[in-house]
């Protein structure tokens, strides 16, 4: 058995909404331009000028009580040992339960192959000045123009027509000991990663100096990600 149990902290008063992680987690882990592994709420309270603007970051939580897993019936949505919700893309028949079961709304589907996009793009934006994505991905001998490689050494590098997908935590980085990508490209140091099973570690110090909160916590599922202070704008 692992002796790790990762989470995420996430300190709103030091995220400056810039959407880095966002841009990050897709180019990371070749996630379709209208799917959104790591996203956000927007949230927009009182009458001006009377106005409160509230950015939240969102992603898989990897609850401890995930009712994507429990709902599975194949048990292709699954816990790892260090406390990872993660798929399995050979067990997957598609049918959508974890998405329904997700009460957070990060599981994304494939309907149709993904990233027709850019194999459809065939017409430059300026002709003669730019290229198109066949061109791009033809040129760096990849699926697609911004194909991470890596991606693929711990889960399908791009998921099929039919297969769901969500945030892993980029559980390819931390088999090699590297931060999740959004981290890693956060500007304000706003997202704290690593084992809450380490007292010395900075989530677990982060959790132990300010009250923290979670998404939904009426569902009973016990997320990892967990967010303290505010984003005061």
């Amino acid at each position: 058995m692992s002796d790790k149990r990762y989470a995420m902290v996430i300190d709103l008063h030091r995220c400056v909404g810039c959407a880095a992680c966002d841009i990050a987690c897709k180019s990371e882990n070749n996630v379709p331009v209208e799917f959104h592994w790591s996203n956000h709420i927007i949230e927009t309270t009182g009458t001006f000028p009377d106005t409160r603007y509230n950015y939240i970051p969102t992603l898989c939580n990897h609850c401890e009580n995930a009712p994507c897993v429990t709902n599975c019936p194949t048990t292709a949505m699954h816990k790892s040992e260090d406390g990872l919700t993660l798929h399995d893309t050979d067990k997957c028949i598609g049918c959508r339960l974890c998405q329904l079961s997700c009460p957070y709304g990060v599981i994304w589907f494939n309907k149709e192959d993904p990233h027709q996009n850019f194999m459809r793009d065939s017409e430059p934006a300026i002709p003669g000045g730019t290229s198109t994505g066949q061109e791009v991905a033809q040129a760096a001998d990849a699926p697609i123009p911004y194909y991470n490689p890596a991606r693929a050494t711990t889960y399908q590098g791009i998921r099929d027509r039919g297969m769901v997908e969500k945030c892993t935590f980029c559980d390819h980085r931390l088999a090699v000991g590297e931060d999740p990508a959004c981290v890693v490209a956060c500007p304000a140091d706003a997202r704290i990663f690593g084992d809450l099973n380490d007292l010395e570690s900075p989530p677990s110090k982060a959790l132990a100096k300010y009250t923290p909160r979670v998404l939904q916590r009426d569902q009973g599922t016990k997320p990892h990600v967990f967010y303290i202070r505010n984003f005061n704008k």
